[in-house]
């Protein structure tokens, strides 16, 4: 297997609709011939907040790389900081709103289940 490079800040950014920040895919087929797995780097800014999709057959990973926000889990909100992440299973969802200055930067990981 060979071994990719990825220079994140040469991918393509889009900016979303609806307040939900700034999405850049950094793994995936194309990029890197990724098959069994999907990322993300998100930003959200002044407010803005990531509705993590529920995905039935995989797993999510949510991991916050920079700034500060709150998760909403089962309709319960945490204050997260840098380091903090999360994990989606098959059935579970989560919001991320950034809080604070400092725009928050998130790395979403999706990894399909196999059957």
């Amino acid at each position: 297997m060979a071994t990719t490079l990825i220079h994140t800040a040469e991918c393509i950014r889009t900016k979303l609709d609806n307040n939900r920040g700034d999405v850049a895919e950094i793994i995936n087929n194309e990029l890197c011939g990724a098959e069994d797995v999907t990322s993300s780097l998100r930003w959200l800014k002044n407010g803005q907040c990531f509705d993590a999709e529920l995905l039935p057959n995989t797993h999510q990973l949510i991991y916050l790389i920079e700034g500060n926000g709150t998760i909403t889990l089962e309709e319960k909100d945490y204050e997260i900081n840098k380091g903090a992440g999360v994990y989606l299973g098959p059935r579970e969802t989560a919001t991320i709103s950034q809080k604070g200055e400092i725009p928050t930067k998130l790395l979403h990981l999706i990894v399909p289940i196999k059957k």
